[in-house]
């Protein structure tokens, strides 16, 4: 991972992960999508997709899921 913006982004997408105490993990990757969408800037959500696609290895599994689903819903948005 390069770049401290990206390190910053990863951390934070990280921390909302880990605060979905009581939900499943299907349903904490779904809010945590739902928070990236509505409260993260267009080129945040640019660079985190991108580095998920890349590998993102330093996501937890609720993070590249969320991750992945910003990026479905993204797509079909912009179709």
């Amino acid at each position: 991972m390069s770049g401290q913006g990206l390190e910053q982004l990863v951390k934070m997408v990280n921390q909302i992960s880990a605060n979905m105490h009581g939900a499943t993990d299907e349903q904490a990757a779904d809010k945590v999508a739902t928070h990236l969408q509505k409260f993260w800037a267009r080129p945040m959500k640019e660079q985190i997709i991108a580095y998920a696609t890349d590998g993102g290895e330093d996501l937890t599994p609720i993070s590249r899921q969320a991750v992945e689903r910003l990026r479905e819903v993204r797509a079909a948005v912009e179709g």
